[in-house]
C-alpha cells in the first residue's frame, strides 16, 4: 500500500495565488513522500514548491518544504503565501512541526521563513552523510515552524 496522498490537496486556492499539483512521489531511500506544486498568481507560473510529509535524517538539513520564485517574481510575498497554503497539508497528515532550512547567506528565505513564523534552530555546517552534501556546501539555517 502506498502512501496516502489526497486529491483534495491537488489545487490549492488561496486568493491570490493557487497551488496546481505538478507531481505526488512516495520518496526513496532517503527521500520522504511529498506534493509538489506549481505556484500561480492570477494565472500566471511564478514558481514551484514542495511539502515532504514525514521525517528522517535528512529533513532536518533538507527541510519540509521547499520553494522557489521565478527571478522576475520574486519580491511579492509569494513563496510566503505558498508556504502557508501547504501548512494545511501538513497537518492533515498529523505533523505538529516543520523543518525549513535555507543557506546561511540566502537573506531572501531566511525572511520569508522568519515572517512564516520559523525559530532559528542553529547555523550549522552540513554533515557528510546528508544525501545532498557536495564539497563546499554552504552552511545552513535550519529553523523549525510549530504548528
Amino acid at each position: 500500500m502506498g502512501f496516502p496522498f489526497q486529491d483534495r490537496f491537488n489545487q490549492i486556492d488561496g486568493g491570490d495565488i493557487t497551488l496546481s499539483i505538478r507531481e505526488k512521489a512516495e520518496g526513496g531511500r532517503v527521500t520522504l513522500p511529498y506534493y509538489y506544486y506549481n505556484i500561480l498568481a492570477h494565472g500566471i507560473l511564478v514558481g514551484k514548491i514542495s511539502i515532504r510529509i514525514g521525517d528522517n535524517f535528512h529533513t532536518y538539513y533538507n527541510g519540509h518544504v521547499g520553494y522557489e520564485i521565478d527571478p522576475e517574481f520574486q519580491g511579492h510575498g509569494y513563496a510566503r503565501r505558498a508556504c502557508e497554503l501547504v501548512l494545511d497539508v501538513a497537518r492533515f497528515h498529523g505533523m505538529t512541526r516543520l523543518y525549513l532550512t535555507c543557506g546561511e547567506d540566502n537573506a531572501p528565505s531566511w525572511r520569508t521563513i522568519e515572517r512564516l513564523g520559523g525559530n532559528l534552530l542553529e547555523i550549522c555546517e552540513m554533515p557528510r552523510e546528508y544525501f545532498a552534501w557536495y564539497e563546499g556546501i554552504p552552511r545552513h539555517r535550519i529553523y523549525q515552524l510549530d504548528l
